[in-house]
């Protein structure tokens, strides 16, 4: 991509998961049956995340909830969610952590089309793992809870034991299909 397109993305796509899960299919020619499902699967989480703020989230007006909800990303749900919780009322939690986080990650974007020439291979420097150790640290504390457990793992063992059969990013469809199975089974009984 050239970095003005890259920063487009940026700026009107602010989801991390599914601009790198994209990359994948950015070969030529571009699958785009699997790019849609794929970022559709990796996208569908925020129905979750909003449902689950949806007390802060329905205070406010259409427009506010719209603004709110377009700047909702994993890391200002796992921080906003916490304080919904223990009864915080102020939804700017929300926006403006959604706001910083976007504002940091168009700020990146630029900085990294600017220098991606002398950046050369950001796997290098172990860069490419930072999401990997986000994703994580936010699974850990999510599994404080007993019964998060069987769906993570089953999630986990699938997406897993296909990333080899399947092609790129059905592993993780299909195994946050099991994982929602499993949930839903597990809270059932």
């Amino acid at each position: 991509m050239h970095p003005a397109q890259s920063v487009a993305l940026s700026v009107l796509t602010f989801s991390g998961a599914a601009q790198f899960a994209a990359l994948d299919f950015w070969t030529d020619p571009i699958a785009f049956g699997s790019l849609a499902l794929v970022v559709l699967a990796l996208n569908a989480r925020h129905v979750i995340m909003g449902a689950a703020l949806s007390p802060w989230i329905r205070q406010l007006p259409l427009g506010q909830q719209l603004l709110a909800l377009s700047f909702l990303s994993d890391p200002n749900f796992a921080d906003s969610q916490p304080r919904l919780k223990s009864g915080e009322t102020d939804i700017g939690i929300l926006l403006g952590g959604g706001l910083i986080l976007w504002v940091n990650w168009v700020i990146g974007t630029i900085l990294g089309g600017v220098s991606q020439s002398r950046i050369g291979d950001p796997a290098l420097y172990g860069i490419d793992v930072v999401m990997l150790c986000f994703f994580a640290a936010i699974t850990v504390e999510q599994l404080r809870a007993k019964s998060a457990w069987f769906p993570a793992v089953a999630g986990a063992v699938l997406a897993a034991a296909t990333v080899h059969v399947l092609p790129t990013g059905w592993n993780i469809i299909l195994g946050a299909v099991a994982g929602g199975i499993a949930a839903v089974l597990t809270h059932a009984e």
